[in-house]
């Protein structure tokens, strides 16, 4: 009898368990949903590349005042990281991005030395040495009018836009040569990727896999936005994502969530000018080579950083927009 009712009771609850957990799960809250907070850093003198530096910080590339901001991810107070660098010669170039190895900064400049447009300083490399003080340690410029691509090319030091930490040393885009550098500490320059007219933008590394954003040529059509991947010693790339418009940076979130940075629809001007304003977008890379969109209307987007659930959108307009609950299917799965 003892035996019977004692089976029973587990029986029972066995069967209570099972419930309340159905109940639990059922009454689970929805995902959050993305909020997103326009000019949640305004004033900044252009905006261009950007990356989170060894302590956690934003920083952020300003071209237009040749200079490199320290962004508090929590606050949004800006301070002045180091100033001093070349400045842009026309509304294009100059500081475009920043990255770190170890403890040291280094920018990457770009259209302040090209024989078209003037100027007398050196695209390439730099490194911060001091808050005033910088070494140029590769000329990438040089290097491209000794080597160039065997294109249809106007500026002959190139447009390089974004560097990416690889193997001690440096990934470089070019958009306008269609090229990807890669840039060693003692400022030796070869080309690793020589591409067609896809104009390359953003970079992110994952273990020995490059990861790269792709705008497209002009009109910059969805069907040309991809995101790409490739291997030192590779000859082409490999498509990962297609189907968002003008395509200027990837990045790689928790796990194994990777994003990509739309600059929107593209209806008015030449090469290398913008996007229509307020079409930009925040976009997550899916497993069977789409995309979804997370965040949209965003003005003139040129750079992205991931920050646990927040994303870090650096604006041409030198705003920066946060994305707070960015979630996205773990990539590949």
């Amino acid at each position: 009898m003892r035996k019977r009712f004692l089976i029973a009771f587990a029986l029972t609850l066995s069967a209570a368990t099972v419930m309340l957990t159905a109940l639990s799960a059922s009454a689970a809250p929805p995902a959050a949903i993305p909020t997103v907070t326009p000019g949640w850093v305004t004033g900044l003198q252009g905006g261009s590349g950007s990356t989170v530096g060894p302590d956690g910080a934003l920083y952020v590339p300003e071209p237009a005042a040749g200079r490199i901001s320290r962004v508090d991810p929590k606050s949004g107070a800006v301070t002045t990281f180091a100033s001093g660098l070349p400045t842009q010669v026309i509304p294009l170039g100059g500081v475009m991005d920043v990255a770190f190895i170890g403890e040291t900064a280094y920018a990457l400049v770009t259209l302040v030395g090209d024989p078209l447009i003037g100027g007398d300083d050196i695209d390439g490399v730099y490194r911060v040495d001091g808050p005033n003080s910088f070494t140029v340690v590769a000329d990438i410029g040089a290097f491209a009018i000794a080597n160039p691509p065997d294109a249809d090319i106007f500026l002959v030091t190139g447009v390089q836009y974004a560097m990416e930490p690889f193997r001690g040393g440096f990934l470089v885009t070019d958009g306008h040569h269609n090229r990807v550098y890669r840039v060693a500490l003692d400022g030796a320059v070869s080309e690793l990727l020589q591409l067609g007219n896809v104009v390359p933008t953003g970079l992110a590394a994952r273990g020995n896999t490059v990861y790269m954003a792709e705008a497209g040529p002009l009109p910059h059509a969805p069907a040309n936005g991809k995101v790409v991947s490739f291997e030192p010693g590779s000859s082409s790339t490999t498509q990962v994502a297609a189907g968002a418009p003008l395509l200027v940076d990837v990045e790689f979130g928790r796990g194994r969530d990777l994003f990509a940075l739309s600059q929107g629809v593209h209806t008015v001007g030449d090469a290398g000018s913008p996007a229509d304003a307020n079409t930009g977008s925040l976009v997550t890379v899916n497993g069977d080579g789409t995309f979804t969109s997370i965040a949209t209307g965003i003005d003139r987007p040129t750079s992205l950083e991931v920050i646990g659930t927040s994303a870090y959108v650096v604006t041409l307009t030198g705003q920066i927009w946060r994305i707070d609950n960015i979630s996205s299917p773990p990539f590949g799965k």
